[in-house]
């Protein structure tokens, strides 16, 4: 996450460092989480270069561990993101296609588990094969060695990273006021977001100020350099397609419209 949210200024990753707390340090269950991080870092193609454990008898149970961790990127000042001067009404908006609900919305995911009466080892009501636990935590799609191409082609306005706030709040983030995300083509939504939506009850509106729904990032490019970025992207091993387009705000004042 860290990593696509600094590819979100244009930025490479050049290195990451984590944060591993406990109460009572378990070896193994370390080496594994570090394990973890170490092959995020590949993915993302930075270094990690250390990172801090802290043992802290009385503030966590045993068997409980809190991990953080932060990236550090660079990109040359004049080709930082999002170009929002350069955005305009007629720009096309590429979806990256995500692998599930990516690391936003499990709180809710939580009280919605509890709620249905199911347990993470139970089989997946959704995806044959698997626990439900193991398709809640697929993976977030890592894009720094991927998308980075495109961004440097220089063809690329803008890179919105679709995080906490899902597609309703991030989007607008890279778009000047006067100008409106409009959405409404259609894109694969895996089927985790679907059984959220049913189990819970939650409308269309809902689930997408709070989860991505298929859409991991998404591209803002010129109507003529589309096609291009499209393939560029598919060259790359990313999912993606035509979403919406940009169009004036209206009197409303929203920036997006789906």
């Amino acid at each position: 996450m860290c990593v696509n949210d600094i590819l979100a200024h244009g930025a490479e990753a050049l290195f990451f460092l984590d944060y591993f707390a406990c109460g009572r340090l378990d070896v193994t269950v370390a080496r594994d989480v570090v394990s973890g991080v170490a092959k995020g870092c590949k993915l993302g193609g930075c270094a990690l270069l250390g990172g801090e454990t802290a043992e802290m008898p009385g503030m966590y149970s045993d068997g409980d561990y809190d991990l953080a961790g932060f990236a550090v990127g660079a990109v040359e000042r004049d080709q930082t993101l999002p170009r929002m001067s350069d955005i305009k009404t007629g720009d096309v908006i590429i979806g990256i296609s995500s692998s599930g609900i990516h690391s936003n919305g499990f709180s809710l995911v939580r009280k919605l588990v509890e709620r249905v009466a199911l347990s993470y080892s139970d089989p997946c009501p959704f995806e044959a094969g698997k626990s439900l636990g193991q398709c809640l935590l697929t993976p977030t799609k890592v894009y720094s060695k991927t998308l980075l191409p495109s961004i440097r082609s220089g063809k690329v306005k803008a890179f919105a990273h679709i995080t906490g706030g899902g597609l309703l709040e991030n989007i607008p983030r890279v778009l000047p006021k006067h100008l409106c995300a409009y959405l409404k083509s259609k894109w694969n939504i895996p089927p985790v977001f679907g059984w959220i939506a049913t189990a819970g009850n939650i409308n269309a509106s809902e689930m997408a100020r709070t989860f991505n729904c298929g859409i991991g990032g998404v591209f803002i490019v010129n109507e003529a350099d589309a096609e291009e970025v499209i393939q560029m992207v598919k060259g790359s091993g990313e999912e993606c397609c035509t979403i919406g387009n940009i169009v004036a705000t209206e009197s409303d004042g929203n920036n997006i419209q789906i």
